[in-house]
Formats: structure tokens, sequence, C-alpha cells
């Protein structure tokens, strides 16, 4: 059983959104698009979910919380653990929180979220490689977005940072042959000189990263040797049209102002909530269909399974125990 004394409040650090932002880019091309919306949508969830693992794992080290990293989740597959504790692996379930009254709610009162579900999509709990003994971790992250092109311009104008992006076509991120996109030409119709990041993969399959220069109306060449190109990102909301061509595609991809997404999260905190095994959480669970109305979300998009965050146990009481195993194995 949970109580609202439990649940453990992390200060959020602008450098939680700096990691999440590198790891979503990385990911793009492997990533699965579960919960449905636009790719910029898509990448904030990572960005806040990769936020809230760093954040856990800061918190485990200056606690003093002996843990091992298994190396760091591969982007071809998402769903992979990272953290163990005494020997039995964590897979941290994490929820973004971003409504403004919820957020003021829960700043008043955050035994609120006792009332919220820890929620596992039916698919991830039954697929191979899990064991009883593993350990479901749930956390939530409270935070503002800017989403809309409104909303951006809002926060430029507050002086709040901006992370745009825009993913490329299938043609250009996915392509069914794989070969180079040959030397890409840029050209952009803004008054300002953009700063612009390309990425992708390389003929080996690497992250391929490239920053360029790019000045009003003035055409620029890379030879990065891109094989596939997943995404742009410039450093300012471009003013006019910015344009990208493959001669080996044969196309001209334009991407006009409104057509980037801001991925930046601005966290407020992280609650560190409560866990399960894998094999009482089984035993908890309801099963909970798409369209459910729970406290994190107005509807879930995927059929999930449920607990409520107040069946939880506390993680305090996981720490002592991983520290006592430390204890007996020196």
């Amino acid at each position: 059983m949970l109580f609202k004394n439990d649940l453990i409040r992390i200060p959020y650090t602008p450098d939680l959104t700096t990691g999440g932002i590198d790891y979503a880019c990385r990911s793009l091309r492997y990533t699965y698009n579960r919960m449905g919306g636009s790719d910029a949508k898509r990448l904030r969830r990572i960005v806040g979910g990769i936020a809230v693992e760093l954040a856990f794992r800061r918190h485990l080290g200056e606690q003093g919380i002996p843990f091992d990293v298994k190396g760091a989740t591969p982007f071809t597959d998402p769903d992979k653990y990272d953290v163990s504790l005494g020997g039995h692996r964590c897979d941290l379930k994490s929820f973004m929180i971003t409504r403004k009254k919820q957020i003021s709610d829960l700043n008043r009162d955050l035994g609120l979220l006792l009332g919220a579900s820890a929620l596992i999509p039916s698919d991830q709990f039954v697929s191979a490689g899990h064991k009883n003994s593993d350990v479901y971790i749930f956390a939530f992250l409270t935070g503002l977005q800017a989403a809309s092109q409104a909303e951006m311009a809002k926060a430029s104008e507050a002086g709040n940072p901006l992370h745009l992006i825009h993913t490329m076509p299938k043609n250009w991120a996915k392509p069914d042959h794989w070969r180079s996109l040959g030397m890409l030409a840029l050209k952009s119709d803004c008054e300002e000189t953009l700063i612009v990041e390309l990425g992708g993969q390389d003929a080996e399959r690497q992250f391929l990263s490239k920053k360029i220069t790019l000045k009003p109306r003035e055409r620029m060449e890379t030879e990065a040797g891109f094989h596939t190109l997943a995404y742009v990102h410039v450093d300012k909301m471009p003013g006019g049209q910015v344009g990208i061509h493959s001669p080996v595609l044969e196309e001209t991809h334009l991407i006009a102002p409104h057509d980037w997404g801001n991925i930046w999260v601005y966290g407020m905190d992280v609650i560190l909530a409560g866990f399960l095994t894998r094999k009482a959480f089984r035993q908890k669970a309801r099963e909970l269909p798409v369209g459910s109305r729970v406290y994190q979300y107005n509807r879930t998009r995927t059929k999930n399974l449920a607990v409520p965050i107040a069946e939880l146990q506390p993680l305090n009481d996981l720490f002592e125990i991983v520290k006592d195993w430390k204890k007996h194995e020196e």
C-alpha cells in the first residue's frame, strides 16, 4: 500500500531535457509510435521518458543506492531495460502530466497522484524475455509543452528554449533501398542565418549528424554521406521555407515555417511513485480498454493493464532491500 509520504519528488533540471532530446533524435528511426499522434508529440514523450530515467539514476547515485546499468538501451530495442537493482532488472514506466490545472493541484497536494493508474501496454506485458522477479517502477513528470505555433512564439518571446525539429518522410528516413542519398543541398528563403543540423545514418547504419550554417538564399552542399535522413533541426524558427535536395532521390523536400515541431519539455518535477514485481503486477492488474479515462490521460490510446498507484509498494522499501543485499555481498 502506498501513502502520500512515500512519493519521492525530484526537482527538474534542464539537462534532463537535453539528454532526452539527444536520445530521441538518435532513436527516431527505431521507435514505435504506439500511442499515435504527430512525430513531434511522440518525440516529446520520448524526451520526457528519458528525462525521468536520468533523474531516477541521479537519485540512486545521490542516495548511495547501488545499481547496475546493463548497457545503454539499444535504439533498435527501445523497450529493453537499462537499470538493474540487486540483480533484478527494472523497467521504469513514466507518465507526463502537462495540464496546468492538474500541475497546480499537485503542487498543493501531491497525494492526488494516489488516484492515478500504473499502466503497462498489454502488448508490452506479454512480450517474451521477462521474469516474474522483474521490477516495474512507476513515475510521473510534471511539465509544460509549447506545441502549437502560438505557444512556440510565446515561449520564444519569453526567452524560453525551443528545440525545433522536422521529421523527414519515409523515402528519406526509411528507404526501401540502402544507398547514399548523394550530396545533399540546402537552401533557405529566410532573411536570417540558420544553424541547421541534419540527423540520419551513414553507410554502416550508424547515427550521423552534421551541422551547417545556412545563410539567406545561399545554396549549401554537404558531403556527410547520409544514407538516411531522419530529421532536420534548426536553431530558431525560420521565417521562410527551407529546402533539402537529394540528387539520388531526385527530390527537393520543402519545409514551411508551420512544419517545425518543438520537442523541448519544460519539466518541473519528477515524482517517483512506487514499484511492483512483474508477478505482483499481474496478480493485481485489470484490463483497461482503449479510450479509458485515467488521472493522467483524458483517454488511453492503447489497451493497457492497470493497477491503482495506491496499491504499489514504496520505493524506499525497495532501496533499503537493495542496500542490504549489497552489504551481504561485501
